[in-house]
């Protein structure tokens, strides 16, 4: 199940997944937002409002699969502004069992490949010998 981030308990949400049956959850999916072109006084989207991703979103999404991989026993795939390595590895110290990139790809078309080599070198650097190690290893 893909969460949206745009509820008021996130963690409410994934545990009725979890109940429902759902094998996994991913979070979080766009953020709802707006944009206006000052000299139409129109909304620039044409539904008006849309879904913010990208860099922006990665505080709230990096939150929220902190706070769902304490809530649940599924596992928790993070996504929502994921560019690089660097916010990768923050989202497996943060709980995600594994991630994904989306928007980055549009600017990056080496984004994956790209992180994917950064978390080998910082796994290398700090003698962490499988992925897994770092799931969930914030320290609070």
């Amino acid at each position: 199940m893909k969460l949206t981030p745009n509820v008021t308990d996130v963690t409410e949400i994934a545990r009725a997944a979890e109940a429902g049956g759902a094998d996994s959850v991913s979070l979080i999916n766009t953020l709802l937002g707006m944009a206006i072109d000052i000299k139409t006084k129109r909304p620039v989207l044409g539904n008006v409002t849309g879904g913010l991703s990208g860099p922006a979103v990665k505080p709230v999404a990096l939150r929220m699969v902190y706070q769902v991989s304490k809530a649940v026993k599924i596992p928790v795939i993070g996504m929502g502004g994921i560019s690089n390595a660097t916010d990768a590895i923050e989202f497996l110290l943060a709980g995600a069992s594994a991630v994904m990139i989306g928007t980055a790809g549009f600017v990056n078309p080496y984004a994956w490949v790209e992180t994917v080599e950064g978390i080998e070198h910082y796994m290398v650097e700090n003698g962490v010998s499988k992925v897994q190690e770092l799931v969930g290893a914030l320290i609070v």
